[in-house]
């Protein structure tokens, strides 16, 4: 086992106040990380995908003041730069084909959105083969990494098929991908846009038996002011089928109005139930008794990228709700893979703190993945850092839109098996 001491760490943010300054944050100044690292063989080494060997990535082993670090085989200086934990992106649509900045375009002179472009990447998806659509899940992978997320969550959704959907899962796990998520309730698919029940039966049963050996979760798109989502009883459906699988829960809901989808996640314990933009006071209150289960995640730059109102995340702090954050990455509605523009974004024009805002992307995405060993740097977490070319992680919103985190690599990375 190898042993590494990140040392000359400026400020320190390991979101676990017992290491820290008695804050959220945990903030140490002039510190030190020791990380112990896995051998990149032998069978402890892995954890196991369907079969598919991914290497564990190491563990944080010593946090504390560099003058006190213990001895390590190797010693990494980031020379006074600001540490954080790895950012967790709980919620990205990362395998598709194609291309809709058209419809950007289009949203920028006041088209509304309605889900309905989706139908043109499952068009451009079904027509990739699966090398091209393995090729752009990598790209997208190594993409946020250059931008400080270490873990990501993703999702199908642009297959709509038997085959598509089960084929996007297992080139997901092919590329290393954990958190995976069955959304063959995207969007009703063009061709059975007249047959909606016929298309539900479909999820429900064939496409979920096929996907669940390949999916952690199972989501559905509750949005009935879309005529191209699902409305509250053929989510629940879904949802509940998925359960049944075996799959844990996620919820879009409330995007585009009002609806069913934050008190149904509530009610069936989702993980996570994300967007959150429309909110009633019942909403607010099903977020709050569901704090311990249910976190909000919101996604401000889906509002961004289609001239939406965004959530109030002040309001839900306040009240005391779980709230996170994340991209939301994909062709149609947000196609960033910028953790720290949605920091920028929730501080400017969400009302979050600096400090809230970083959180909610590492300890607030842990949660919605249900993970405790990452987005923390507290010992035995996992050996995730992002390095900020910055004094303090307040520049993640004071220096918006300049490249200042990146992901702490210690070793290249190993090819998928």
């Amino acid at each position: 086992m190898t042993s590494v001491l990140v040392t000359d760490i400026g400020q320190l943010v390991t979101c676990s106040p017992e290491l820290g300054d008695g804050s959220p944050l945990g903030v140490l100044q002039d510190a030190a990380v020791v990380l112990e690292q896995v051998p990149a063989a032998g069978a402890s080494a892995y954890r196991m995908i369907e079969g598919e060997p991914v290497p564990d990535r190491g563990h944080v082993a010593w946090v504390g003041r560099a003058a006190d670090a213990p001895a390590a085989d190797e010693a990494i200086s980031v020379e006074g730069r600001c540490v954080v934990p790895g950012f967790v992106d709980s919620h990205a649509h990362l395998i598709f084909a194609g291309d809709r900045g058209e419809e950007f375009a289009a949203r920028m002179t006041g088209q509304p959105y309605d889900g309905g472009g989706i139908a043109v990447s499952v068009a451009a998806t079904r027509a990739a083969s699966d090398e091209e659509l393995l090729d752009l899940l990598i790209d997208r992978v190594l993409e946020m990494r250059a931008q400080g997320t270490t873990t990501v969550e993703v999702k199908s959704g642009y297959g709509l098929t038997v085959e598509d959907e089960a084929r996007a899962l297992r080139l997901a796990c092919e590329a290393g991908i954990e958190e995976t998520t069955f959304l063959g309730a995207h969007v009703v698919p063009p061709e059975l846009r007249s047959r909606r029940a016929e298309y539900v039966s479909l999820v429900t049963g064939p496409m979920l038996s096929a996907c669940a050996p390949y999916a952690v979760w199972g989501d559905v798109f509750c949005e009935p002011a879309s005529a191209h989502a699902f409305d509250g009883d053929e989510a629940r459906a879904v949802l509940l089928a998925c359960r049944e699988a075996g799959l844990e829960l996620r919820v879009h809901g409330n995007q585009l109005g009002h609806g069913p989808g934050v008190q149904l996640a509530c009610e069936l314990e989702a993980a996570s139930v994300d967007h959150c933009t429309y909110l009633s006071a019942a909403d607010v209150d099903a977020l709050v008794g569901a704090a311990g289960t249910t976190t909000a995640t919101l996604l401000p730059g889906v509002e961004f990228s289609t001239r939406s109102p965004y959530p109030d995340a002040r309001a839900l702090i306040d009240a005391g709700v779980s709230v996170a954050l994340a991209t939301d990455c994909n062709p149609g509605t947000c196609y960033s893979s910028s953790i720290p523009f949605v920091v920028a974004l929730a501080v400017r024009e969400m009302g979050m703190t600096p400090a809230e805002a970083l959180l909610a992307v590492t300890l607030g995405g842990a949660r919605a993945l249900r993970r405790n060993d990452v987005g923390h740097l507290g010992v035995g977490a996992r050996a995730d850092l992002t390095v900020l070319d910055a004094p303090s992680y307040v520049h993640l919103s004071y220096r918006a839109g300049v490249p200042i985190a990146t992901a702490l690599d210690l070793t290249p990375p190993s090819p998928p098996a």
